[in-house]
């Protein structure tokens, strides 16, 4: 794939990942339509496997992270899958019999080794890039981040500096007090 094919790929990959439980995932319809595999193959493949699959490598998720999903506008050029899809092909949407796995980074790539696929191996370098592309974005917002709360805190001791600095200059910009002048005539003490 030409490179400018290949970013492209990778930023439609990168809006179908999400934070949840703090950890950057991408649930299992995306994965298996990424992987062109229907979803309930993909799940029949991590069942078959679960020991490669880790608690840090891949989590069901609850029904309130699942309403939160569904309550996230999720805009793409890749249609991700409805947060409402069923986990196996013949379950209406209204009916969800389980709820989606959701993938770390690691467990995406495990789940294109166990599919034994020339195309999910293919694809898996893409869903891989975009989870680095998202973590290095990540970094470097945080690394701003600090750079901004020094940039503050310097001001703040800069202010102080200066509201010191203008305390003691400011008897210097008023004007002198005017001389007493000597009365003229006789005075009587």
């Amino acid at each position: 794939m030409p490179r400018i094919k290949s970013e492209i790929v990778v930023k439609e990959v990168e809006t179908l990942i999400f934070t949840i439980r703090g950890q950057k995932v991408i649930l299992d319809a995306d994965l298996a339509r990424i992987y062109q595999v229907k979803t309930k193959v993909l799940n029949q493949a991590v069942r078959r496997n679960s020991n490669r699959f880790p608690e840090d490598f891949m989590f069901r998720l609850t029904h309130e992270e699942l309403r939160n999903l569904n309550s996230e506008s999720r805009s793409t050029e890749i249609q991700p899958a409805g947060a409402m899809r069923s986990q196996f092909v013949t379950a209406s949407k209204r009916n969800i019999r389980f709820l989606p796995l959701a993938f770390t980074e690691h467990g995406a790539l495990m789940a294109a080794n166990i599919l034994n696929s020339d195309t999910a191996v293919t694809l898996s370098i893409y869903v891989i890039r975009a989870f680095l592309r998202m973590r290095r974005a990540l970094t470097s917002n945080q690394i701003l981040e600090k750079r901004l709360r020094e940039i503050e805190k310097n001001l703040l001791n800069h202010d102080a500096a200066l509201r010191d600095l203008y305390q003691r200059i400011r008897p210097l910009l008023l004007p002198p007090p005017e001389p007493r002048r000597r009365r003229i005539g006789f005075q009587a003490q």
